[in-house]
Parts: C-alpha cells; sequence; structure tokens
C-alpha cells in the first residue's frame, strides 16, 4: 500500500502497510511481519490528490514574448482579445478610427455584468472582428490595431 524509509535512534526501518482494517493494519517491517492496533481508525483517503500545472491566460499567445516594445521602436500591428466570455452590447469605434490608449473601444457582457474594452496602444483600427449582438469566447480576437 504505502512504503515508508524511517530512521530511529541512527537505525533504518523500511516499513511498508500491508492491510488496513478498522484500527488495526498489517505493517512489514524489514521484511517482518507485525499486526498493530492504532488508536484510533484509520481510513485510506479517497479524494485524490490534485495536482495543477503551470496557468498561462488563454490571451496570451506566447506567454515567453515581452508584452511591451522599446519606447522609440516600430510598433506594428496589435490585437484586442476578449478576457471573458460573453456578448458584445456595443461597438463604439469603426474601421479607419484613430485610438489612443485607453479609449473605450467595445462593450461586453460577462456574467450579467458590462465590461469597456478600452484600447491599449495608440493606431489605427484595421479592422474589426465583432460586431453587435455577437457572443465570444475568452481569447478571441475582437479588434486588430495598426499604425
Amino acid at each position: 500500500m504505502k512504503k515508508f524509509k524511517l530512521t530511529i535512534n541512527g537505525n533504518i526501518y523500511e516499513v511498508e502497510i500491508q492491510n488496513i482494517e478498522d484500527n488495526f493494519a498489517e505493517v512489514d517491517v524489514n521484511g517482518t511481519l507485525y499486526k498493530v492496533e492504532v488508536d484510533k481508525a484509520l481510513q485510506t483517503a479517497k479524494t485524490p490528490k490534485l495536482v495543477r500545472s503551470l496557468s498561462v491566460p488563454s490571451t496570451d499567445s506566447s506567454p515567453s514574448l515581452a508584452k511591451t516594445s522599446s519606447p522609440g521602436g516600430p510598433k506594428g500591428t496589435g490585437s484586442i482579445k476578449s478576457p471573458l466570455p460573453g456578448t458584445i452590447l456595443d461597438v463604439h469605434v469603426r474601421e479607419g478610427d484613430s485610438v489612443k490608449v485607453g479609449q473605450r473601444l467595445l462593450t461586453l457582457e460577462a456574467m450579467k455584468m458590462e465590461n469597456n474594452i478600452n484600447a491599449d496602444k495608440e493606431g489605427r483600427i484595421i479592422s474589426l472582428k465583432v460586431s453587435k449582438g455577437d457572443s465570444v469566447m475568452e481569447g478571441d480576437v475582437l479588434i486588430v490595431i495598426g499604425e
């Protein structure tokens, strides 16, 4: 069942629990089988331990790349992605519009709350990927902003 390596007074003991019933356990210590009684009833764990892997937000296309460019460098295009699954309530810009950082682009309803989706870069709207009433999932590209 379970194996343990114990050191008691400098002596090493290899202990394996063979069987558990109520408050009695069969224990193998260095090849010798013992039947031991425990003060309280032992129970085997029925719930598995949860092991979580490293999670990366689905909006990150490549988590190892820097998210910002140098101030003097070329800007290029960027996309605005949905932070949550929801429905587009309103589109506040059109293709070709110039936008500034922090300007409201869309209103997204998610979990019965209205969320403003703002521009995270300055530029021109190259394409709108959604329209009013569309349902979107987390990480979907909503708008592409370029120079």
